[in-house]
């Protein structure tokens, strides 16, 4: 074991086999930028209204120094406590990579790791820390953030409260008739859809808490936003929509400080050309475009995601799809507002979302035509297998005993039934080092696909006494174009590449020339099945990576050069012309 394990394992606050409350979460990554200072910076972007930071933690050798930057977040679902986890083990992990010199990270082949070395990595591990906080300790159901700031509330509403004095808000079942459910006779306590031939008794299945402005008789069906506004990935500029026709929007784009917070410090950080979002469950890569079919992409757009689901599917299990395709609730009806639609047409970044933990797989569910029906197609089958699986794979975390109590509203009624948040919401404890371990694999890949400017070969030339013409070669030697997305290019902040030149001693014959713009460059890669390298045409682009710079300078002394964009950063070349 390396220095470097070893004194990470000494840091870690388990966050691999376990989830993390706040001040948990806070104490690991302060732990980390104390340790390492040299390679990690901690900054909070903003606070939550109950006080909570929302740290963002960069790593990299010289973290301050802008260059391509991939950007990785977790748990803007409050329930998806995963998204955290996995988030601060690729943190982990690039602590490990950067501070070992001469490492590898996992199994990225040596070649890729050279190109990783100059990539940034920027982790935000929890988006909602107030909604994450409220669904640890209490187990109430939060989309994203446990607040309610609608002017309208004087309707009859479920809020979620612990009725039984146990400290959790799960379900309750009342006896009924006209219920749609019964209780399973082969997993106690499990309840499932009702059918024809069942003979009760019959159930309706309400939250653990109390119905706001209640009348004494009219009990409203629950809403999962009744008692918490937004959804956070309903909250994003692009394409959003309000409440009325898209759910869990908020009162405007960005009404959200967490939503606000991201979109603020991601636009100072036009670097960031790879972005991860992570959430759960299911088992899938969910990737653009979200309004529109397949055949409206840019066609190199798809070849480079094509190549990503590719890699990714080999790695973790998981299949990428489309989120039009194979993702609308509705078919025809795109989601509105999302963040991973923000990242990739607002900021121009390979954006897709991570939906973690398989757990139809391992159910034994086949996967549907569309990957998005899975979750409203789980029947009495899939119900049994689900609460079979728990006892037998999850030590029972998710089927809980029913225990009567009156309500003080509702009279006799039974608390329990299901605990979702390890083993249905998030993986059992048990998997979550090998969940964690795959997505970093995985997504070390796409990082270490950065665009990549190089000085190349640089020639001197004497034309006359007091005159030299110097020659310097600028070349893309990564797999993505300076652009990095072809649907991108004429986004404000993808600027073009430029070169500056500083004299000392000598002088440019043309000092125009101390400013010039270079252009884009292109990249190595392809994608998959872009069309092109059929084994019958085998064909290169010209030398559309590279730039020629050329320069007549009068006199001796020192160049420096510098070469770059908002977008990758730049690079700086010295050049001593003799006298």
């Amino acid at each position: 074991m390396s220095d470097v394990t070893r004194r990470l394992e000494e840091l870690s606050r388990g966050f691999r086999s376990t989830y993390l409350d706040y001040e948990t979460l806070t104490a690991q990554l302060r732990a980390w930028a104390e340790a390492f200072p040299q390679i990690v910076r901690l900054v909070s972007i903003g606070k939550t209204p109950e006080g909570r930071d929302l740290w963002v933690v960069t790593i990299g050798h010289d973290p301050d120094r802008c260059r391509p930057t991939v950007w990785v977040d977790g748990n803007m679902h409050a329930s998806e406590l995963a998204g955290s986890s996995m988030a601060l083990a690729m943190a982990e992990d690039a602590i490990a990579f950067h501070a070992s010199p001469h490492g590898t990270f996992r199994d990225l082949p040596k070649v890729a790791c050279a190109a990783l070395r100059e990539v940034l990595w920027m982790v935000l591990p929890r988006i909602s820390p107030d909604g994450a906080e409220a669904v640890l300790t209490t187990g109430r159901y939060v989309r994203s953030v446990p607040r309610d700031e609608r002017p309208k509330k004087s309707h009859p509403r479920w809020i979620s409260e612990d009725v039984d004095g146990d400290g959790l808000a799960l379900l309750m079942r009342v006896k009924d008739p006209g219920g749609e459910y019964v209780e399973s006779p082969e997993v106690a306590g499990l309840m499932l859809p009702r059918q024809i031939a069942d003979e009760g008794p019959f159930y309706k299945i309400y939250p653990e808490g109390r119905i706001e402005h209640f009348d004494g008789s009219s009990i409203p069906t629950p809403h999962f936003l009744s008692d918490n506004q937004t959804d956070l990935n309903r909250n994003f500029p692009w394409s959003w929509a309000p409440p009325h026709e898209q759910a869990g929007a908020g009162a405007f784009p960005l009404s959200e400080p967490e939503a606000r917070a991201i979109v603020e410090h991601t636009t100072r950080h036009p670097e960031i050309f790879a972005w991860l979002n992570g959430h759960t469950f299911g088992g899938v890569f969910i990737r653009p475009l979200g309004h529109k079919a397949d055949v409206k992409m840019d066609p190199n757009d798809l070849a480079l995601f094509k190549q990503i689901g590719a890699w990714s599917e080999e790695i973790t299990g998981y299949p990428m799809v489309s989120g039009f395709e194979e993702f609308t609730y509705e078919p025809d009806k795109p989601l509105h507002g999302d963040l991973s639609d923000y990242a990739y047409h607002q900021r121009g970044a390979i954006a897709y979302v991570v939906e973690l933990w398989d757990l139809f797989k391992r159910i034994g569910m086949p996967r549907k035509k569309r990957f998005v029906d899975a979750y409203s197609e789980l029947g009495r089958p899939e119900m049994l297998a689900l609460g079979k699986w728990d006892a037998e794979h999850n030590q029972s975390r998710v089927v809980r005993p029913w225990r009567a109590v009156t309500h003080p509203q509702l009279g006799p009624v039974e608390v329990g039934g299901v605990d979702p948040r390890v083993g249905l919401w998030n993986p059992p404890y048990e998997i979550l080092p090998e969940v964690c371990e795959a997505q970093s694999r995985a997504f070390s890949r796409v990082a270490s696909l950065a665009p990549r400017v190089v000085f190349g070969e640089t020639r001197i030339v004497r034309l006359s006494p007091g005159l030299t013409e110097v020659t310097i070669t600028v070349q893309n030697v990564g797999y993505l174009p300076t652009y990095v997305l072809s649907s991108a290019r004429d986004i404000e902040t993808n600027e073009a590449l430029h070169a500056d030149m500083t004299c000392t001693g000598a002088e440019l014959l043309n000092a125009h020339e101390g400013h010039r713009e270079i252009g884009h460059l292109d990249g190595w890669g392809r994608g998959l099945h872009d069309g092109s390298g059929a084994l019958y045409h085998q064909r290169s682009r010209g030398n559309t990576g590279t730039a020629t710079l050329r320069y007549v300078v009068r006199g001796a002394g020192t160049l420096e050069i510098e070469v770059g964009s908002c977008r990758v950063g730049s690079v700086s070349q010295t050049v001593t012309i003799e006298g």
